[in-house]
């Protein structure tokens, strides 16, 4: 039996140009690293980005019928290529002309004479731009998992999770956070709790009241959250790990698991507690009604100064009227 070919992992690009010549300039310059497609018209392209899915299109800006213009706006209007990066191949060095085609979706231009090391340098950093997108996505993607895995273990809800982390961006932004910043909250904040993976399932779902052996054990729950998501100078992971160590210590030193106080608590740990508590108390559990929101504002206040930044109890009851849109669309079901 006759061994399958290898198949060929090299990022694929295509490349349209109505000129046959400066498809061979590109091929000769792209063919050692990469799967070419090759495409003399705006429809071809078209419909080759659609079935091909290419991780990248280099595209002609002047050819009739369909213009590179025309055939980028409408890649960027369809969610299947949207995501795709193009730069514009043009002999047009009108800085308007750029300006336009960086406005319709294109992520760089390449002028003409084509110099194939300024063409492969130029496939090469966008590419490894695409790459570092996708590895960011797949470790949002984990991050969220293991939280939904946490969830497993618990009497919460996922809907509880989604609405506390919405309630953590608004908080965020309020507290003067750039939206990038309290996105990367939002997606952080689900990792809150990750560490009850490592409490007995006798003790996360007990039904009644935690003894103090017990009680003892729930505790190291923060801990075991920190050695699960790591050491992370930076980034989701790092956040998500300074959240999961400190969301349950408390503004007077009360807390935690290590006593800390005041702003020696991380921010996004202070503001996860606020939005964990809150949601908490205006949910249905099994072993508790919801309790009305206003008597969850009024708790937030008296425990201003005590749990909570007061600060921050104060801009989250600014940002109230949000926070009800966001736990009106995020109702649990039976």
């Amino acid at each position: 039996m006759a061994a399958k070919p290898a198949q060929d992992h090299r990022p694929k690009l295509l490349l349209v140009d109505d000129e046959p010549a400066n498809l061979q300039v590109l091929r000769h310059a792209l063919q050692d690293q990469y799967r070419l497609l090759f495409a003399r018209d705006g429809h071809k392209a078209l419909a080759l980005a659609r079935e091909e899915q290419p991780h990248l299109i280099l595209l002609d800006v002047m050819m009739p019928e369909l213009s590179g213009m025309e055939v980028c706006k409408t890649l960027k209007v369809q969610s299947a290529t949207a995501h795709i990066p193009v730069i514009f191949v043009t002999a047009l060095a009108d800085p308007g002309h750029e300006a336009e085609g960086f406005d319709v979706g294109a992520v760089d231009y390449i002028t003409k004479p084509l110099s194939p090391p300024v063409v492969r340098a130029r496939v090469r950093n966008h590419l490894s731009l695409v790459r570092a997108q996708e590895l960011r996505e797949t470790r949002l993607q984990v991050v969220q998992r293991l939280g939904r895995a946490a969830e497993f273990k618990d009497n919460e809800t996922g809907w509880h999770v989604v609405r506390m982390s919405h309630y953590s961006h608004l908080l965020a932004l309020a507290a003067g956070y750039s939206e990038a910043d309290a996105e990367e909250l939002l997606h952080a904040a689900p990792m809150h709790d990750v560490g009850k993976l490592g409490i007995p399932d006798a003790i996360l779902q007990k039904p009644g009241k935690l003894d103090e052996q017990e009680w003892s054990v729930m505790q190291r729950h923060p801990q075991i959250g920190a050695e699960i998501l790591g050491e992370h100078a930076t980034g989701l992971l790092g956040l998500a790990r300074r959240i999961a160590l400190g969301h349950h210590e408390k503004w007077d030193g009360s807390g935690y698991p290590e006593g800390l106080a005041g702003e020696s608590i991380p921010e996004e740990a202070r503001i996860v507690a606020i939005a964990d508590v809150f949601d908490a108390l205006t949910s249905v559990r099994p072993y508790k009604r919801a309790w009305p929101v206003e008597d969850a504002v009024a708790h937030l206040r008296s425990q201003a100064g005590k749990h909570f930044d007061p600060r921050l109890v104060e801009l989250f009851i600014g940002v109230l009227p949000a926070v009800l849109e966001v736990r009106a669309r995020f109702q649990e079901t039976d």
